[in-house]
């Protein structure tokens, strides 16, 4: 893993480099040649350093269930308190550093997939019932993420990928799928992370993760 997120970094740090000395460089600047590559160490110091960090907060990050979270940070569905986002088997993650939470994804699971928030309650509460009647700890066969966010460059991704990996190696859930709002921020967040648009709806939008 070391060696992996070391060659991603020196690309970056060669790629910015690249473009960097490409714009400044001319027929002139033989004279400044020290100048320049003092401010080229200095560059590529910088960046390393910025990496790292970026790095190291990514491998130190795991994946934790919450009891609760402040629903004032939440910027998609504020609205909803803490009862409704862990009552009838509904579940809150989040992506903890150093004792910091830096990412949240709030989910719920069912049978079919939901357009609204009413219809999301109204089938997580029935698949919560269908699984206490028979007796079976599996709550529905899809997984309904409707809201997520950061509080850390890089953590919406981050938690994106670690729930999409707990989902794939449970038993009884065949499907990871948003219940998102209709805007432009959503659609291109969940698309540049691998989901394709299921569908369109009259106030939300729904993008499928492939399990």
């Amino acid at each position: 893993m070391r060696e992996i997120f070391k060659n991603v970094k020196d690309k970056l740090v060669a790629k910015y480099l690249e473009n960097n000395t490409s714009k400044n460089y001319s027929k002139n600047t033989k004279k400044f040649k020290p100048r320049i590559k003092a401010r080229i160490r200095k560059n590529k110091q910088f960046i390393s350093k910025n990496i790292d960090t970026f790095f190291d907060w990514i491998k130190g990050a795991e994946l934790i269930e919450l009891k609760s979270c402040d629903v004032k940070e939440d910027p998609v569905r504020p609205e909803l308190d803490n009862k409704f986002r862990t009552s009838f088997g509904r579940k809150i993650f989040g992506v903890k550093y150093k004792k910091e939470i830096c990412a949240i994804m709030c989910f719920g699971f069912t049978n079919e997939v939901p357009k609204t928030i009413n219809e999301f309650d109204l089938m997580t509460r029935d698949a919560h019932l269908q699984s206490t009647s028979w007796r079976n700890k599996n709550i529905g066969k899809i997984a309904i993420a409707y809201t997520v966010w950061s509080k850390k460059k890089g953590g919406g991704k981050l938690i994106v990928k670690e729930v999409f990996k707990k989902i794939k190696k449970s038993n009884h859930l065949h499907r990871l799928i948003t219940l998102s709002p209709l805007t432009d921020m959503a659609r291109n967040f969940h698309l540049r992370n691998g989901a394709r648009e299921l569908q369109v709806n009259d106030e939300t939008q729904n993008f499928e993760y492939k399990i």
